[in-house]
């Protein structure tokens, strides 16, 4: 050996000695099963004391790298190379644990995957049936787009100009005055509920929210080290507010609430608004099921708001392509300004293709064409799938008929769901949507969607979901 430990480096020389020889093991060097030199040998070689040597081998013997054999000497053990290479590998599990993002409940894991196998039947998916999906219609469209070379290369900071007019319209119409200084494109709803988590609050901050909630199955502001609280809206948020330290907001969907598709009425929502803003709690409200409303309803939040209190979300994955990743946030101009600065340093804008689509069906009157045919079928959806919970539920649960949107709330007079009940769903290829991914002590509850299964698969899926609750309550 032609090798010496550096005397001046910061490393100790029994260090030193000790990564040389695994070294060595590692090369193939020393194989398995090989005797290795004697200890004296070693500190001449390396020119240091035995002591420093005994230090080392019983160190490399302590790890499991080299072995002593009675009256034979010192040997490399069989399983060195290996302990070698599992060292050389980075310990993913050590990083996925300590990863700052939190990962999903288990049961929002499998529906994910689940939802991408063809043979399941999806009953609470909040997603548009493809039947629903207007693909022919778009195609169609791109014929009459004109893209410039300009808006199909990476679009400002803020989105396309020309897709930020055409919402100021459209939400002009809703009683929202705004220019499109005052809108953002982002890549959907959750992309501006992750953007402002980073964007505008302190970690630590309490981020109030209705229970149950859509929040606690995704995690934007829980995993940007935020504190989630859950209250009954006026009620209980008048009572916390008096001893809130430090920043705050809430997050809601007034109208056609996910899970529960409950609309607050006018004057829940004046009442509401009058004590966020009174007590200088921003409001984030989250308003993409708005167009999906069967019924005339009532004017979002946004459009009582005089102040800049209320941030407000809405998107085209409800209506148009959950694929087309376009949503939308309007707030005032620091914010918008603030929050596409970090949309640029995280993706550098929304796809620009997407963008003048959305913007051409929206201009040329296509979407508006659209979502009027889309709402007639999912209001057929929506009596076709309560004619078959009143025909086998009506004895077992309770519901509120739906005013829009995709879900309806389905409450069992006991408390029988929980992992085991969607389990064996599963098995049955019925996915299920478990109130408990929205309330994690809700045991009553699952979130119904008429928006994805076909009518024949409403009838099955139901069905099969009937039978497991009464083979599980006649089970001993």
């Amino acid at each position: 050996m032609d090798w010496k430990p550096n005397r001046h480096a910061v490393i100790s020389i029994h260090r030193q000695i000790t990564d040389r020889i695994k070294a060595l093991i590692e090369r193939g060097d020393w194989s398995t099963d090989m005797r290795i030199p004697p200890q004296r040998k070693l500190a001449e070689e390396f020119g240091v004391n035995r002591s420093t040597i005994q230090t080392a081998l019983d160190e490399l013997k302590a790890d499991g790298y080299l072995e002593g054999r009675v009256g034979s000497g010192i040997y490399v053990t069989g399983n060195a190379w290996n302990l070698l290479m599992d060292q050389a590998r980075p310990n993913w599990q050590r990083h996925i644990e300590t990863g700052v993002h939190k990962p999903n409940y288990h049961t929002i894991q499998l529906i994910n995957d689940y939802e991408q196998k063809d043979d399941i039947i999806r009953l609470g998916t909040g997603e548009l049936s493809p039947d629903l999906l207007p693909a022919r219609e778009l195609e169609e469209s791109l014929r009459s787009i004109t893209l410039d070379a300009r808006a199909i290369g990476y679009s400002s900071p803020q989105g396309s100009i020309k897709l930020r007019e055409a919402l100021s319209a459209r939400l002009e119409k809703r009683g929202i005055t705004v220019s499109s200084d005052n809108i953002l494109i982002v890549s959907g709803a959750l992309q501006a509920l992750q953007l402002i988590a980073v964007g505008l609050l302190e970690e630590g901050a309490t981020v109030f929210q209705e229970g149950p909630s859509y929040l606690n199955s995704v995690h934007p502001f829980q995993s940007a080290g935020m504190r989630m609280q859950a209250v009954n809206r006026a009620e209980t948020l008048s009572s916390t507010i008096r001893s809130l330290k430090g920043q705050s907001l809430f997050y809601c969907v007034p109208t056609l609430n996910n899970p529960t598709g409950y609309s607050w009425t006018v004057e829940e929502k004046k009442s509401f608004y009058t004590l966020c803003r009174d007590a200088r709690i921003p409001i984030i409200e989250d308003d993409v099921y708005q167009e999906l409303q069967f019924g005339e309803g009532s004017p979002p939040l946004k459009a009582m708001d005089e102040a800049g209190h209320v941030l407000y979300l809405g998107s085209v994955s409800k209506t148009l392509s959950p694929g087309l990743r376009i949503g939308w946030i309007v707030a005032p101009t620091p914010v918008i300004k603030r929050l596409a600065d970090i949309k640029m340093q995280t993706d550098y804008g929304s796809s620009a293709f997407s963008q003048e689509i959305v913007a051409h069906w929206m201009m040329s009157g296509r979407y508006d064409r659209h979502v009027e045919r889309l709402r007639t079928r999912l209001q057929e959806r929506a009596e076709r799938m309560e004619k078959i919970l009143l025909r086998q539920y009506q004895d077992i649960a309770t519901w509120n008929r739906p005013s829009g949107g995709f879900y309806i709330w389905i409450r069992f007079h006991a408390p029988i769901v929980n992992k085991a009940l969607f389990l064996k769903a599963l098995q049955r290829k019925v996915l299920l949507n478990p109130g408990y991914i929205y309330d994690p002590g809700d045991a009553h509850h699952i979130r119904l969607s008429f928006a994805y299964a076909s009518l024949d698969e409403m009838e099955i899926g139901l069905h099969q979901l009937r039978k497991i609750i009464e083979e599980r309550r006649d089970a001993p």
